[in-house]
């Protein structure tokens, strides 16, 4: 059964019609084909509408959709002869980042990003894409394999934070997400990260220090959470929608002030209503991000990466 967002009820409303009049057309009850096309059209003209004036906080909602393509679903719409690599070779490994190596459309590549999970067990066992610090470790083991072979890196990030649990901390979750960070501005080979879903704070940043920065037209990138800002701001974490409304967290603002470098078109009614064009989609984008920059030597790319970071805000302001 579909998960509908509050705005989207309308559409749900429409699309439960369709069904019942499906059902009693196939029964043998009456030819309703004339009505069926009219009622799929209609929803299909709303469901553009609906999208097309979508607020900073409906697009908050539609990020966290819990129907979205998830790492595991572009891994494997995306990579061929995947194989997966575990374990920060210090203290264990942790699923809310899988990573690995595989083939991107004949290039060989590595691949990682967050993992929140599909259902109540593989969200445990992913912990909501909420990565611990050897998961960040693991990240940077993986970068530097890449480095060492010479392989293009694919990151996808998709995650609320990192996790903020005391085990986490006493292990050195901020020095892991810092090394990660480091890692990501100065590695030697071409580094592309597609924000999926929500990306949230440095959590998130740690596997986005890449060349070009690619997000999706409904996703959000942010230093805090709306719900955190609203909690810092006016000690009410109920004013949620208020601190998107202020906070540029989403895909046009991000590109304005040089934070994303490319939005990638969703589908009409987001990512979730139709995964494999979405899939597809961003396959598509970044075989033609990685072939733009083949041309470039290893200290190119050092360079490019750097100026990327230090004119943030800039192309904003001028």
């Amino acid at each position: 059964m579909r998960h509908y967002l509050e705005f989207e009820r309308p559409i749900a409303d429409l699309e439960a019609k369709i069904e019942e009049l499906s059902a009693l057309s196939q029964s043998g009850g009456a030819n309703l084909d004339v009505e069926l096309d009219a009622l799929r059209q209609r929803t299909e003209v709303l469901r553009r509408e609906t999208y097309s004036r979508l607020d900073p906080w409906q697009k908050t909602l539609v990020a966290r959709h819990p129907e979205r393509p998830h790492l595991v679903d572009y891994i494997s719409g995306l990579i061929e002869d995947f194989v997966e690599l575990r374990g920060d070779r210090k203290f264990g490994d942790d699923q809310a980042i899988v990573g690995g190596l595989g083939r991107f459309r004949g290039q060989s590549v590595v691949v990682m990003g967050h993992e929140k999970g599909h259902d109540t067990a593989t969200r445990l066992k992913h912990n909501f894409g909420m990565a611990r610090p050897e998961g960040y470790r693991k990240a940077v083991r993986l970068m530097e394999m890449a480095e060492q072979f010479g392989l293009p890196v694919l990151t996808f990030v998709d995650t609320a934070g990192a996790y903020p649990g005391i085990g986490a901390e006493e292990r050195g979750q901020a020095e892991a997400i810092a090394r990660s960070t480091e890692k990501g501005l100065t590695l030697r080979v071409p580094v592309i990260a597609t924000v999926t879903g929500e990306g949230g704070s440095g959590g998130a940043i740690a596997l986005a220090a890449a060349n070009r920065v690619l997000i999706l037209e409904h996703s959000i990138y942010s230093v805090i959470s709306p719900e955190g800002a609203a909690s810092i701001l006016w000690h009410d974490g109920s004013r949620a929608k208020d601190a998107a409304d202020q906070m540029k967290i989403t895909a046009p603002d991000l590109l304005k002030m040089g934070i994303v470098d490319r939005i990638v078109e969703e589908p009409a009614g987001g990512a979730h209503s139709d995964p494999e064009v979405m899939i597809e989609t961003l396959g598509n984008v970044l075989e033609k991000e990685l072939q733009a920059m083949s041309f470039l030597s290893p200290d190119q790319l050092v360079e490019q990466r750097a100026q990327r970071f230090y004119d943030i805000g800039r192309k904003g302001l001028s």
